[in-house]
Formats: structure tokens, sequence, C-alpha cells
């Protein structure tokens, strides 16, 4: 006797909307819900398997019988099996057997879960996502801190390799108890947001958890949902925003998971071609189909909803967009235009920024891992544009790291690598990354990437650093690399916080906070970094010395802050054109002691009168060995200004 009684949470409009790929909000819908059916407490359940010929529920309240409670099929063609079982309550362990059209029976979780089991079995649990939070303040206001024209540093982090402790080093530690030590921290080093590698649910640790079976539920590994969501709260309540790693391009085929789901290609396009990553043995998403588009765009609406999140960072853009990708000649199949392009994904994208843009406005942000030239990615979809917020400046961070590989005494050959990135750095609106993807699979750490011996390479990657933070864009650092972690990062591992104990890690550590808080203080880093008006060359062609020197502006005329790069291990005495009526300060010297350097002053020791390289008068300032130096521009009467107010 099947133990199931009708019922549904769905009306007809959600039908239509699901139907038509529009239904953003299908968690309301679907998975396992507490409900009160004839004044019995129980749970609903609801599956999408249109091709299934029957779908029951099995868990541990029916020993796992595929026949005790069979979900019954709607009538509008839907492909949704629904049902009510009466006494379930929360913590309820289940799985969809899924009876397919060759009669074969495959346990599913439920896609839609809000909370899985860390084994192999990996069943489903009745679950829910109340939490009591308290950032409201942090909500209101986040938009000021999420804006194109606000300073944003994310800290990129590995939830279970950030830190672990106590006799068991391989324990994870819960979302709390990372709570206590990564607020202070963030708030220490003034970084403004991080960013979490995935926590949605995966089974297999060493993709890190980019391979999602749980795309709605937090993974179990470090807690409850609850617990991830008091993570975000302490974070918000400290004024630091959070950003999300989301994986719609793709899935592993796992047996619990989305892979034929009822059977059928369901999930993922039936076409190999289209349907199979070759490099990641994984699934590709099928865009075309309106039902996946509302299960992923409603996955979107959950995470920026439900966990409060302030962020996307969409991840494998270029391999969605383009259907070459990873592929050779004859093996994929060009679109109706004969192009390279992922019509439908492409499509997706827009309908994913329109929605989640139109739901939350300026109080989100998308931001594309994408590193082709594909046109208009963070151009407003009405203009033809994909409509993210960001997308991750890739070129940058690869002619950056290839550059300061090289002997000083080569650079002169590799010097327009730096300055190649000001001819399209205001075709989109960037986020300059240095990423997990930069230090792993035999890579080297990034101070390992540093040429010479240990002085030059701190010093080297000190005066990187400078440039990162003063050149236009939003910043991402990966967790470690503040400090020069000298291994690879290993995802088994906390990383090695015992580095600080020296004093050339303490140093760099000092400077990357330095460096955050004069970016989060001064406009004139961050208020025109999208903006053609923010930046300007003094001096891009030195390639002899190896001198950069820039200039960044803010909105104010005054507000201008100046840039020089010495990229060779001397000491060199430089004069500089600047303009009449200002006064230069050195505000930041990589080179310093704080910042274990060798100590060399940048001293500004003359100021002359007369015109130089097109400029009124000019400065000589003794540049510092392998440094980052970043002067602040103030008006005539600043220094005598200053000395007044020390005398009282």
């Amino acid at each position: 006797m099947n133990s199931v009684k009708t019922y549904t949470l769905f009306t007809d409009h959600d039908i239509y909307l699901f139907k038509e790929g529009k239904h953003y909000k299908l968690f309301d819908k679907f998975g396992a819900h507490s409900v009160e059916k004839d004044g019995v407490k129980g749970v609903y359940f609801s599956v999408w398997a249109p091709n299934a010929k029957k779908v029951s529920v099995i868990g541990n309240f029916n020993n796992w019988n595929h026949t005790d409670h069979i979900l019954f099929p709607r009538w509008d063609e839907s492909g949704i099996w629904e049902g009510f079982i009466a006494g379930l309550t929360w913590g309820t362990l289940y799985k969809y057997a899924v009876e397919t059209a060759r009669g074969e029976i495959l346990e599913k979780s439920d896609p839609y879960a809000l909370s899985w089991e860390q084994n192999l079995q990996a069943a489903s649990m009745v679950s829910t996502t109340w939490y009591e939070w308290d950032d409201k303040e942090w909500l209101e206001n986040r938009w000021k801190k999420n804006t194109l024209n606000a300073p944003i540093s994310v800290y990129e982090m590995h939830l279970a390799s950030w830190v672990r402790e106590g006799d068991d080093p391989k324990r994870f530690l819960n979302y709390r108890d990372i709570a206590k030590k990564l607020v202070p921290y963030i708030k220490e080093m003034s970084f403004t947001h991080v960013e979490f590698m995935p926590v949605m649910e995966y089974p297999y640790d060493p993709s890190w958890g980019y391979q999602i079976t749980g795309f709605y539920a937090a993974t179990s590994r470090f807690g409850s949902p609850q617990d991830l969501m008091f993570l975000i709260n302490e974070l918000h309540k400290n004024g630091i925003g959070v950003i999300l790693d989301w994986v719609p391009s793709h899935f592993p085929g796992d047996a619990n998971g989305l892979h034929r789901f009822d059977g059928s290609y369901l999930y993922e396009h039936e076409d190999p071609r289209k349907g199979f990553h070759p490099d990641w043995k994984s699934y590709i998403f099928n865009y075309g189909r309106n039902e996946v588009k509302s299960f992923l765009i409603s996955n979107a609406m959950f995470w920026l909803g439900r966990y409060h999140a302030d962020g996307l960072r969409v991840d494998a853009v270029t391999s969605m967009l383009h259907l070459d990708y990873s592929r050779n000649e004859g093996e994929w199949e060009p679109n109706i235009y004969g192009g390279n392009v992922n019509l439908e994904a492409q499509t997706f994208l827009q309908e994913f920024n329109t929605a989640v843009y139109k739901e939350f406005g300026d109080n989100i942000i998308t931001i594309a891992e994408e590193s082709s030239d594909f046109p208009m990615l963070t151009k407003p979809v009405h203009d033809g544009g994909v409509g993210f917020g960001m997308k991750w400046m890739m070129g940058w961070m690869h002619d950056t790291l290839d550059y300061f590989k090289e002997d000083p005494i080569n650079r002169k050959f590799f010097h327009h690598k730096l300055t190649f990135a000001s001819m399209y750095m205001y075709n989109e609106n960037y986020m300059m990354p240095l990423s997990h993807d930069e230090v792993v699979h035999g890579k080297a750490s990034l101070i390992y990437k540093m040429t010479g011996d240990e002085w030059q390479k701190f010093a080297n990657l000190r005066a990187l650093y400078v440039y990162m933070f003063t050149h236009p864009g939003a910043k991402l650092l990966f967790m470690g690399d503040e400090f020069g972690q000298t291994s690879e990062w290993n995802f088994t591992q906390s990383l090695d916080w015992h580095l600080l104990e020296y004093p050339v890690h303490k140093g760099l550590q000092t400077l990357v906070k330095d460096l955050n808080h004069l970016y989060r203080n001064e406009t004139a880093l961050y208020e025109n970094q999208f903006n053609p008006d923010g930046f300007e060359w003094i001096e891009a062609d030195d390639i002899e010395n190896s001198v950069y020197i820039y200039l960044r502006k803010g909105k104010k005329k005054d507000d201008v802050f100046m840039v020089i790069l010495n990229l060779t291990p001397r000491v060199i005495d430089y004069k500089i054109g600047v303009n009449a009526g200002t006064h230069w300060e050195v505000v930041l010297n990589s080179d310093d002691k704080r910042y274990a350097g060798s100590g060399v002053n940048a001293d500004i020791f003359s100021e002359q009168f007369e015109e130089y390289k097109n400029h009124p008068k000019s400065i000589s300032i003794n540049l510092p060995p392998l440094a980052g130096i970043i002067l602040k521009r103030k008006d005539r009467n600043y220094k005598q200004n200053r000395i007044k107010q020390h005398k009282r």
C-alpha cells in the first residue's frame, strides 16, 4: 500500500514559468519541505523526472524500500513527481528511487536538498535554511561596498585548507570555528571581501568544490546550513562582503548526482560535443532547455537570497561560451552562424545576469572568470552585452607573472608586458586576480615565481603588490600569498602560518595590510578604477632602467597619486617631470625595513622649476632597488601647515 498522499506546492503559474525557463524561485517548490496536511505534520517531496516510469522516496524511515512511498506524477506534462509523507521531520535521510524507461532503478539524491550526508551513500537530509540573521545594517548599506566606485579587495580562500588545528590536523574546522579566526584576520588585513571557493556540496575533495552534486546544499564538511549562515552573518556584521564561487558550467558523473537523473540526458546536453567536458570528464548543462535554465538561475537566487551572498564569481565562463573549448577540429559543431560561440550559453548568462540584478540591484556583484577576449562581457544586456559586473583580468595576470619571472638584467626585453594592459584595461570592468589557479599543479607558489635569491624574490613580490594595488581595477589575492607561502597550495592541509615567525614573511604581510588600507582610504586609487580619467602614464618607455611611472587620479582635480616602479636591483637617482603648484610626499616605499626591505629611503632630494619632458617642473627622487614607491600630491601649503600643526 502506497503511504504517500497527494499534495502540491505548485500553482498553474509556477508550472507555466518552469516550462518557460522563467521560474527563478524553484527552491520554494522543489525538494523536501516540512508542511502540514489535514492537521498532520510531515514532508512534501517534489522532483523533476519527466522520463521516469516511477519515482519513490526511500530513506532511513522505510529501510530504503523502493515500493512503500511512490510519488504521484503531475497531470500537466511538467514531468514533476510529488507527494506528502506523514510523520517525517528535519534530519530524515532520503533519496529518490527513479525507475527509468528501461527498467533500471537509479538511487538519486535530491537536486534541491539543503543538506547531504558525508559518505558514499550521500543521502539527502530533510533540512531548513531558517536562520535568525543579524546583518540588516550591512544589507541596507552594502550597495556602497559593492558599487564599481568602491574599493574592492578580495581575499580568495578554500575553507578546508585555510587553517586547521588541534590533535588531528586532517580534521576540518566548523564554519563557526572558522568565523572566530577569519573575521578578525580579514579586519586586520583590511580586505573588503572574502571569496569562498565552492561551498556547495561536492563528493570529491581534490575537485576543491568545482564538481558539485548538491547545488542547493551547503557542504556538510564544515557543519550545517545555519553554521555557514553564522559565518556569513559575522563577516557582514564586521563590514566584510562575501562572494561565492558558483559553477553553472558542468557537474560530475557521480551516481548520486544530476547525470542521467531519470535515465535520460535531462540536465546535460545529449550531444557529447556540447554535453561532455573532455578535460574535466564532467557533464555540461543543456542551456537550451528551459527547465535547466530555471534550475540554475533559481540556484543563483538561492545563494544570493537565502545565504545573503554579496556576489557570485562564475567559474569557467570561457568553457561555457565557446563550443570549441578544449576540442580539436571535428570535435565540435559550429553554431547556426558558423561561429564557435555557444549561443544558448550566452543567452543563459544574459538571462542570469538580468534576473539577479533585477532582484538585488547594485547590492550584489557578478564576476566572470573568463580568459578569452569575448566581447562586451561586462556591458549591459540591453546594449548587447552579457551583463556581468566584472571580469577577471587574466591577460594582466599572465603578463605580469611572466615579467616578474625574468632576471632584471633581461627585463628590458620584456618591458611592455607591464604596459600592455593599459591598451585594454577599460574595455571591461576588470578584477585583477592572483588566484589559486596560479599556485597549483607544478606552477610554484607566488614567492617562488619571482626571480633571484631570497632577498630579490621578496623584493620583487613586494613591488608586484604595489603595482597590483595601484593599477586600475578591483583586486583579488589567494590565501597565503599575503605572507609569501613558500610551498604550492595543498588542499589537504593548513597554510604554513608558522612562516610569519620570519621577518621577510611578516614584512610582506604588513605590506599587503598597508596597501589594502591605502587602497580603501584613498579615493584616487579606486574612484575612477573603471574610468580612463583615473590613469595617466608619466614614464612608460624607460626600457634601459626598467622604471615605470604613472598617476592615479580621483574625481577631484588635486586628488592624485604617483606610482614609481624600479624593477632592477640598483639604486637610481631619477628625474621626473611634474606639474607646477604641487608638492609630492612619499607615502609608501616597499623597500622600507617595516616590510623587511633593505631600508633605502625614497627621498625627493631636488625640485627644479624648469620644463622637463613636457611638464613645467621636475623632481628628483632616490629610487630604492626592486621597489614600488607611492607618492601623494599635496597643495603648496601642505608642508608648512603640517610643520605648524606639529609645533603646536
